[in-house]
Formats: structure tokens, C-alpha cells, sequence
């Protein structure tokens, strides 16, 4: 089949069935464990796939196995795999008690959260990736969820917004060499740009954390022991991970390192190390499963010009400059929703983005900063993107819990809307 160059509305029902599904059938009956997400993306996977009428069934198999097995899904399901097995055999050779304790010792329960969100800040930004920084600090963040009152919800969303931060800002993260690229505009620019854009969602998301926090206790009143030979686990998962070291790498040696550690300290011995593994891959099949899903669910939509409709929607209602810079928001929003991916979502629109940016005088800085903003802001948001089912499957509850509590995505969004209102940042001169 050839796409139209205007795409198809009714190639969207698949997505749309979904969401209604997904989280329709919560708000509907209150409780959203009504519809687990694994059946909701499945059935709407088979609405996909049944589509199109005019094609054989084997052409958009393959087509739905092709999304499947796109590269950043699979290496996504391998992230969540190996993120299940370091979680689970860290916590097992007491890594999370040690580490959650030391956090305890030093900080008092009021700054707990602030101090998660702060060091999610760092480490995304020097590491550039928002998957490595969840993965590294979910386990802790889960750790002091269960020590204190504080919302096992609100410790998850904290994660994730750390996360967003740096995926958002860093030099060496994909969205902003991607979104760099695509406008022609220096990546030391854009972050300039950027930067000063979020600043104040970040400010004002650690004052939230601090003041919904402030009367949160430890639930054992009693002296925390550690021993910082357990904490050391996490300690170099962190340190490895913003020297740069490959995610799979850091995930990988994590595992090792804390089963040596269990091993020597006779935490474990080599059958329940392995068990243990073992257990925390099992524990993150689910999720798993659903990214392959709703990766052949997008390449199906995808093919039959769901995702072309959204793009010609959007550009054919932009008039003016401000409007330009909002065309290219909504833009790169419905592709993220569409495709829970910012990086792709940034990739597929950034040449429409140019085009636009260059039509209506829009500086290539702020073009490039709406784009990774606006990404970041609904990936953070989405209740099925990465980030999100990875600690949703790492802390064991829905993904819709940790809506409510996602401060800083939100902000991020509202201080791109802000900016664009307001026409900051003002430049000199385009670049």
C-alpha cells in the first residue's frame, strides 16, 4: 500500500481503542486494574492488524513484526530485562536496605524526595540517557518508599522526572543531538536555550517535593546500619553510567558486581543468585511484552498514514510565528503520544519543524529547544512510554498511579507553553 501524502484519520483507531481501553475503563469503573495494559495493547494490536482490508493479512504481519522488532524496542525490552535482574539480585545481597539506610542516615524524610530528584538532575545530564538514570535510582527510590509514608507512586514519578531532566538538557543525550541536528543549530546553543526555558519547572517542582513531603516520617524508628560494601553495587552502576559506559554495559556489570558481592559476603550461593536473576528478568516479562506490542501497534498505524495525518493536521493550522512555534509543539506532542518514543517522535518531525522554523522566522535555537521540551515533557507523561512502564514493573504498581504525581514532566510542558507566549528567550540574531 502507498501512503497518501495527507495520511489517514481511521488509521488511528487502534491507538485510540487503546487509550479508551487502557484508561477509559478506569476512570469509567475506578479502578484501573480493570484492564491490565497487557490485554488493552493486545486487543487493540489486533485491531491493527486487522485493518486495512485492501492488504494481506501476511504484509501487515510484517509490517506489525517490522515495529516489533525495530531496534529501540528491542534494545528497550533489553534494558528491561537487565534492569529486572540487577534490581532483584542488588536487593537480594542487601544493596537497596544499604543504600535506602544511608540515604536515611543523612538526610531527614522532608528532603528525601528533593534529594532523588536532585541526583536524578545530575545523573541524567551527564549521562544523557533518562532509561539508564531510571533504572539506576528506581530500586533506591522504591527503597525509600517502603522505609517511609511517602507514596510508592510519588518516589516512581520523582525517578522519572529526574530522569527527564537530563534527557532533556544533556549534551550527549540522542533528543538533543537529534533535535540539535534536525534545526542546524549548534547542540551548545540549544542547551543554552534549553535550559534556561526549564529551569524554572525544575526550581518549582523541588519546591513541591519538599513541601508535600515536609511532615513525612520513617516508618522504623530505630538506628540505620549499613555496611558501604553493599551500597557499592549502586555506587558504581551511578559512576560508571555518567563516565558514559554503554547502558547494557552498566546493567550487565552491575549484576556481576553484586553477585560477587552476595557470593563472598554469603549472601548467596550459586543456585540462588541464579534464581535470583532469574527472578527479576520474570518479574519484567510483562512489561516487556507490552513494548513489543505497542512497537508493532505503532509501526501498523504508522504504515496505513495514521502518523501523516497527525503532521498534516497540525502545519496546515499554523498562520503566524507563534503559531508556527506551537505547530511545532503539537507537532512533536502527537508523535510522542503516538509513538511513546522521543527520540523518534524528534526525529520524524524535525525536517517538517525546519521547514516551518524557516518559514516563520523561528530562531533554530528555540525551534530545536520546543522540540526536545515539548518530547520530554509528554514522555514523561505517558502512562505507556519506557520510562514509565520500567518503573512501573520495577515498583510493582499500574503506571496510571504515577500519573498524578509527575511534577516535573508537567512543568516542563508548562514552561514551554510559557515561553512561547512570552517569546523567550529573545535573540540578537537568528544563528
Amino acid at each position: 500500500m502507498t501512503q497518501q501524502s495527507k495520511g489517514n484519520a481511521f488509521a488511528l483507531l487502534p491507538l485510540l481503542i487503546f487509550v479508551l481501553l487502557f484508561i477509559g475503563t478506569g476512570i469509567v469503573t475506578q479502578d484501573f486494574s480493570n484492564m491490565p495494559i497487557n490485554v488493552a495493547v493486545i486487543i487493540a494490536s489486533a485491531v491493527a492488524i486487522a485493518m486495512n482490508h485492501k492488504e494481506k493479512l501476511s504484509k501487515k504481519i510484517e509490517v506489525f513484526t517490522k515495529g516489533v522488532g525495530h531496534e529501540n524496542i528491542i534494545l528497550m525490552v533489553i534494558i528491561f530485562v537487565l534492569a529486572g535482574a540487577f534490581s532483584e539480585v542488588a536487593k537480594g545481597m542487601g544493596a537497596v536496605d544499604a543504600t535506602v539506610n544511608l540515604g536515611l542516615s543523612l538526610l531527614p524524610a522532608s528532603l528525601l524526595m528533593v534529594g532523588l530528584f536532585l541526583i536524578g538532575c545530575f545523573i541524567s545530564i551527564t549521562m544523557g540517557t533518562s532509561m539508564g538514570t531510571v533504572v539506576a535510582l528506581a530500586p533506591i527510590g522504591i527503597g525509600i518508599a517502603e522505609q517511609t509514608d511517602i507514596p510508592m507512586a510519588l518516589a516512581m514519578a520523582t525517578v522519572i522526572g529526574g530522569a527527564m531532566f537530563g534527557d532533556n538538557l544533556s549534551m550527549i543525550s540522542d533528543t538533543t543531538i537529534a533535535s540539535a541536528r534536525t534545526q542546524n543549530t549548534s547542540m551548545s546553543d540549544k542547551f543554552k536555550t534549553n535550559f534556561f526555558i526549564v529551569l524554572p519547572g525544575a526550581i518549582v517542582t523541588a519546591i513541591i517535593l519538599w513541601i508535600i513531603t515536609s511532615a513525612s516520617h520513617v516508618n522504623v524508628l530505630e538506628e540505620y546500619s549499613y555496611n558501604i560494601v553493599k551500597v557499592l553495587p549502586y555506587l558504581t552502576v551511578l559512576i560508571v553510567a555518567i563516565l558514559g559506559v554503554n547502558v547494557l554495559i552498566v546493567l550487565t556489570g552491575g549484576i556481576i558486581f553484586a553477585g560477587v558481592i552476595g557470593l563472598i559476603d554469603g549472601s548467596y550461593t550459586g543456585t540462588s543468585l541464579i534464581q535470583a536473576a532469574s527472578q527479576g528478568i520474570i518479574n519484567m516479562e510483562d512489561i516487556a511484552i507490552v513494548a513489543l506490542f505497542i512497537g508493532g501497534m505503532i509501526g501498523i498505524i504508522q504504515y496505513n498514514g495514521g502518523i501523516d495525518y497527525l503532521l498534516n493536521f497540525v502545519t496546515s493550522r499554523i498562520k503566524s510565528k507563534k503559531g508556527a512555534e506551537f505547530g511545532i509543539a503539537g507537532l512533536v506532542s502527537i508523535a510522542d503520544i503516538s509513538t511513546a518514543n522521543n527520540t523518534i517522535s524528534i526525529i520524524m518531525t524535525g525536517p517538517l519543524a525546519k521547514n516551518i522554523a524557516s518559514e516563520y522566522q523561528v530562531d533554530p535555537r528555540k525551534s530545536a529547544s520546543i522540540l526536545d521540551v515539548f518530547a520530554a515533557c509528554w514522555q514523561g507523561v505517558v502512562p505507556y512510554g519506557g520510562q514509565m512502564l520500567a518503573v512501573a514493573g520495577l515498583a510493582s504498581i499500574s503506571p496510571l498511579s504515577i500519573m498524578p504525581y509527575s511534577f516535573y514532566p508537567i512543568l516542563l510542558g508548562i514552561c514551554g507553553i510559557v515561553a512561547i507566549l512570552i517569546g523567550f528567550p529573545r535573540f540578537k540574531s537568528n544563528s
